[in-house]
């Protein structure tokens, strides 16, 4: 993607310097044209700078950083995205500062907003640029609004944490998927979580796998799909009941005469039993 400015210096050296330096890029990696060659004057007078126009082809990581900091800045919070590794196809940065759960969000809702609209920035062409500002001012919300779109997207993948908290997040969805799983496989009654987006469900999905007797689906649209952890049904097709489950209701075995055992020990008969002896007595 090519960026450009358009500077005024004394000399022409100086605006050039000052042009990539505006680009935040070096000096050698930018071209330029001259608009307006700087003129002397005479005793200082009628004197003019030079104008030049300076031109770099951005990199993707530079998109990235630069589209992060204007939204770091907006926000009015001290941090700073840093690349910790990049590829031909995933760009990975980091955000380091203090006090920056307001980045991550609940659930990590901003953190996720914030990831795919970089995203954006570095895929998309420039005319694109300017809704992509317009969607940033959202992220400072309270309420901001989830962007789910981790499954559906091509070209350089972003990936953002901040303070290590996708390991963390993986490691807490792990422990409820096997807590939910052992739920479900004691006392035999489906689960269904809370809305997650397709990493989140992804973590699920992988860890009641490696779990026997239970498995996953998902249900629901867009932000409101969920997972639904359901006990596995056994060979033949029936429940199974253990001591921990609802126990199925007692098995009654009618009698050729017209009564039924409620147990080895009680008999009650119908039609001719003792209720009907003592409507005839009276």
């Amino acid at each position: 993607m090519k960026k450009e400015v358009i500077v005024t210096a004394k000399t022409i050296e100086q605006a050039v310097e000052l042009g990539a330096a505006e680009l935040k890029m070096k000096k050698e990696n930018v071209t330029y044209s001259v608009i307006e060659l700087p003129k002397k004057g005479f005793l200082g007078l009628g004197s003019t700078d030079a104008k030049v126009k300076v031109t770099g082809e951005m990199l993707p990581k530079d998109i990235a950083v630069g589209f992060l900091e204007k939204i770091i800045a907006h926000m009015n919070i001290n941090a700073v995205p840093k690349v910790i590794s990049e590829t031909e196809s995933e760009i990975k940065i980091d955000i380091i500062g203090e006090n920056l759960g307001t980045l991550i969000g609940y659930h990590g809702e901003i953190l996720d907003s914030m990831q795919y609209l970089t995203y954006l920035a570095v895929n998309k062409e420039d005319e694109e640029e300017g809704e992509l500002s317009d969607k940033s001012d959202k992220l400072g919300n309270d309420k901001a609004e989830r962007i789910d779109r981790s499954d559906k997207v091509s070209g350089i993948k972003i990936s953002i944490d901040i303070e290590n908290y996708r390991k963390k997040r993986e490691e807490t969805l792990q422990a409820l998927a096997k807590k939910m799983a052992e739920r479900v496989s004691k006392y035999g009654r489906s689960v269904t979580l809370e809305p997650m987006n397709a990493y989140e469900r992804r973590i699920i999905h992988a860890t009641i796998q490696d779990i026997d007797g239970v498995s996953t689906h998902s249900i629901g649209q867009d932000n409101d799909r969920k997972i639904v952890i359901t006990k596995d049904m056994p060979i033949g097709g029936k429940p199974s009941f253990n001591s921990g489950a609802r126990r199925p209701r007692p098995y009654y075995n009618s009698g050729s005469s017209g009564s039924f055992n409620r147990s080895n020990t009680e008999r009650t008969t119908f039609g001719g039993n003792k209720f009907g002896d003592k409507n005839k007595q009276k």
